[in-house]
């Protein structure tokens, strides 16, 4: 008798583990597509701020150049008024 009750066991138990198997495989298909989206948002995200880093590396360039342009003018004009004053 007990071997009829673990033949009949076994199978059931065979078709639970199927069961969680399947479960586990559409949970994991499941969160690839969720990491693979919050992967691909992030990227973006990535992409954009390097772009607005290039962006403002040109523009304190074009400012540090505009500032030394001024302040090489001023030393002339200092120096200029110093050569009077001499």
């Amino acid at each position: 008798m007990a071997d009829t009750s673990t033949t009949d066991a076994v199978p059931l138990i065979l078709m639970k583990i199927q069961e969680s198997i399947a479960v586990l495989r559409s949970e994991m298909g499941q969160f690839r597509d969720s990491v693979e989206t919050r992967f691909e948002r992030v990227e973006t995200l990535i992409r954009k701020q390097r772009r607005d880093s290039a962006g403002m590396l040109v523009m304190m360039r074009a400012t540090a150049g505009d500032f030394d342009e001024r302040v090489r003018e001023v030393e002339e004009r200092v120096a200029a008024l110093e050569g009077k004053t001499s």
